[in-house]
């Protein structure tokens, strides 16, 4: 099944879910999902975000006659793409600096530097294209394509000590075409490297009688071909595709919006694949044995609850904290602190808070209280609840 959710870009609140057939293609639900949140909405003009999976001339144009507004990230497979690719290697940009941080992953490394530029040309739907490039996918897609390389480069050397064995049963030319064409394609390197198959002859030569061999003793010649490989390393499209590392372009109808702030708004969207995980470790969803689409849809109706439960409380304490100047809480085991607590984080906070009846017969003679921490008083007072909460209404 497919399991379609849209969240807010303030603090990535849930605010629809739809379920569709496992068959579905995720194309065709942008238009129904879009109407919903206009619905929601009350209005049509605010900044519906997605993947490329927007980007077809039937949803972009149903969106744009309505008075909506969208971003989304242009195929790889569209020409513009390959143009600004192509100008790029003689007419490099004028970027804008958009972010200049420290590296989030490690403490003195190349810093996370993030630029923007309009491209030359429109889209074909005359609608201004916006290029994006950051310095830590750069190095990141740079990483990747040498480890696929050296891995593809294993893989037909493997390949080729298989056909050298003498044992060897590939001996047809279309089955070896056809295993280096797998390898090139599953390691998305067939740009990168020039594979040749070429036949090789083995002679070995054998008396002609037996007997022990004399200067007179004919012999024959008895010859096996092999095929090979040989491979070179195309430098040329590495150079090539070097250059745009890093690089990726998102597509706006709205003329109005700056490059930057098209670059903001896409930098959100991944909040809703955050969602999704969360779905998958904290709620722990798994896979049940439900026919009737009514339940499927009650039972994901509560996951959604859940998600939209876990995100208010989430805003509502960074909200809190950004208010009182407060950087971090020391939420993490350990004490250790914590910029951006998380509702699992606060619930785990609480988790140990009991309280105790001291009963004679059926009658309560005591009622001991929680104890809570000051810690857990001070997140208590910034999600704005009293500490009467624990205690039962008389």
């Amino acid at each position: 099944m497919l399991f379609t959710l849209s969240t807010s870009a303030d603090g990535g609140i849930p605010v629809q879910f739809r379920c569709s057939d496992g068959n579905t293609n995720d194309s065709t639900t942008h238009i129904e999902t879009w109407e919903a949140l206009r619905q929601v909405a009350g209005r049509a003009d605010f900044l519906y975000v997605a993947d490329s999976k927007l980007c077809s001339r039937e949803n972009m144009d149903y969106i744009d006659v309505r008075g909506g507004r969208f971003v989304t990230v242009l195929p790889r497979t569209r020409l513009e793409d390959a143009e600004f690719r192509k100008r790029l290697q003689t007419h490099p940009p004028t970027w804008e600096r958009v972010w200049d941080r420290p590296n989030p992953r490690c403490k003195g490394a190349l810093r996370d530097r993030w630029y923007v530029c309009r491209a030359h040309l429109p889209s074909r739907e005359n609608w201004p294209v916006t290029w994006v490039f950051s310095t830590l996918l750069a190095l990141r897609q740079e990483q990747t394509r040498r480890e696929q390389i050296a891995a593809a480069e294993q893989e037909l050397s493997d390949l080729r000590e298989r056909l050298r064995n003498p044992r060897s049963r590939r001996r047809r030319a279309g089955e070896v075409d056809r295993q280096v064409e797998e390898i090139l394609e599953r390691r998305h390197v067939g740009r990168y490297l020039q594979v040749r198959r070429v036949r090789r002859e083995d002679h070995t030569f054998r008396q002609m009688r037996s007997g022990r061999p004399g200067p007179e003793t004919p012999y024959r010649r008895i010859t096996r071909r092999r095929w090979d490989l040989e491979w070179t390393l195309a430098q040329d499209a590495i150079d090539y595709d070097r250059k745009s590392d890093g690089m990726y372009p998102l597509l706006c109808n709205d003329r109005s919006l700056p490059p930057a702030a098209v670059l903001e708004a896409h930098k959100g969207q991944p909040n809703i694949e955050k969602r999704f995980e969360q779905t998958k470790t904290v709620h722990q969803i798994a896979p049940v044995l439900l026919k009737n689409e009514g339940r499927i849809e009650a039972l994901f109706t509560l996951y959604f609850l859940g998600l939209l439960v876990q995100a208010l409380i989430e805003r509502e304490l960074r909200r809190a904290m950004k208010r009182a100047k407060i950087p971090q809480l020391p939420l993490y085991p350990e004490e250790r602190l914590c910029r951006r607590p998380t509702t699992e984080q606060v619930l785990r906070l609480f988790s140990h808070t009991e309280r105790h009846l001291l009963l004679r017969g059926d009658r309560v003679v005591q009622v001991f209280h929680p104890q809570l921490t000051d810690l857990q008083r001070q997140v208590l007072r910034l999600l704005g609840l009293s500490e009467k909460a624990f205690r039962p209404a008389r």
